[in-house]
């Protein structure tokens, strides 16, 4: 499983799990999210990532990158003020095969 139907299932297996799908794709020159979802007064940029493991997979989100989701969270709350108020949150959601459930982390970094 790679890159799109990955994101396509990570963001049903979170609709189920009661979260609003607000973006996915989000992107600016200087950052991206894959998924940006609400629950309650929580804001999650949630980066997904498929590998054969899950070690892979979470190894996989190197400093470079937590610092490009970050930035364009930031962009992304100043776009949509009405999120503003909300405690922002940056979750891994990592996938393996469509046969077994992700394995989201909530608060994987901050």
């Amino acid at each position: 499983m790679r890159g799109q139907l990955a994101e396509k299932y990570a963001a049903a297996y979170l609709r189920l799990k009661g979260y609003h799908i607000i973006a996915r794709h989000y992107r600016k020159p200087f950052g991206e999210i894959d998924i940006i979802a609400s629950k309650g007064k929580t804001l999650a940029a949630i980066e997904v990532k498929t590998r054969r493991t899950m070690i892979d997979a979470l190894y996989s989100i190197g400093p470079f990158q937590k610092q490009r989701v970050k930035r364009a969270m930031e962009a992304f709350v100043m776009e949509k003020s009405k999120f503003e108020s909300f405690n922002i949150r940056f979750d891994a959601l990592l996938v393996t095969s469509i046969f077994r459930l992700p394995h989201h982390i909530k608060n994987a970094w901050r």
